[in-house]
């Protein structure tokens, strides 16, 4: 169906590539008013598993009539665990991709479930030899059934494995080469994996294969016993902010996502969340007055 497993879909902006998406917002129900009022939209996000094929959302289906990129985004494909990924899980990501004429899909460096178990969170792969195996081998799976590349986003991991081989960079690096995927960098998780471990945001930018970024992902997140946690129903912090304006000063990426699942703001904060992303990357905003956030 697509390409042989591990060719390159070509980078970002090249062959097989978004190019350039832009400032986005993911779409989710209780927003879908505001995401569909923003007329300088340049792309946005569904949860894959969301998505009823047989009744899409009509909104979701307007702005692609409208013209805005939508990527499909999984969350339970478990390309980190130690069984092969569903063959229903990624035909249902294909379909996702053609029915919303994606660009790309989108999935995580993470697992969901083992041994039958769903674990209802996105849970860190250790940074070993034998998980890079593993990976390499559900991704390639995983493309051999898509109409459009693959982005992988490291998460945000509250631990990590003991007796890891690999740093986060070398190993995210090494991934990508085997499968030849693209990247959804997401600039909170740099952030937050970062501050949980005592090192530099920055310094983990440095580390890491921008030429391969998609897209990005900014989101807000809170305090909690001593750990960063990544929530997405916080305001994004100035931190990630800068972080942005850091990871642009290296390689402008081709678009930038702002998440938000829950508690959502009035439509004024939303707009402004938006335009300050857009600012610390140099990029023209998007939003104007319009509907309620919360509209549908």
């Amino acid at each position: 169906m697509t390409r042989p497993p591990g060719t390159p879909g070509g980078g970002p902006g090249g062959p097989g590539g978004p190019g350039g998406l832009g400032i986005g917002i993911g779409w989710r129900p209780e927003i879908s008013g505001f995401v569909g009022g923003l007329p300088g939209l340049g792309f946005t996000e569904v949860i894959a598993e969301s998505v009823h094929l047989g009744h899409p959302p009509r909104d979701l289906l307007a702005l692609r009539d409208r013209g805005v990129r939508i990527v499909p985004h999984g969350v339970r494909l478990s390309l980190g665990g130690a069984e092969p990924v569903a063959p229903e899980r990624v035909a249902h990501l294909a379909a996702c991709a053609e029915a919303l004429g994606a660009p790309l899909v989108s999935e995580h460096v993470a697992f969901v479930r083992a041994g039958g178990i769903e674990a209802g969170h996105l849970l860190p792969v250790p940074r070993t030899r034998a998980s890079l195996d593993v990976l390499t081998a559900n991704i390639r799976r995983t493309q051999d059934g898509l109409p459009v590349p693959l982005a992988v986003e490291p998460i945000a991991a509250l631990f990590e494995w003991p007796d890891a081989e690999y740093d986060e960079g070398a190993f995210l690096t090494e991934l990508l080469e085997r499968t030849g995927a693209l990247l959804l960098l997401d600039v909170a998780n740099v952030y937050a994996n970062a501050r949980n471990r005592g090192e530099d945001p920055a310094a983990l930018l440095d580390r890491l294969p921008l030429e391969r970024v998609a897209y990005c992902h900014v989101a807000g997140g809170a305090e909690r016993g001593g750990r960063y946690h990544d929530t997405h129903t916080a305001p994004v912090p100035r931190a990630v902010l800068d972080l942005v304006g850091e990871l642009c000063a290296r390689r402008r990426p081709p678009g930038l996502l702002l998440e938000r699942d829950g508690r959502y703001p009035p439509a004024a904060e939303l707009r402004a969340e938006l335009d300050a992303i857009a600012a610390a990357a140099g990029m023209d905003p998007v939003t104007a007055p319009g509907p309620a956030a919360g509209a549908a």
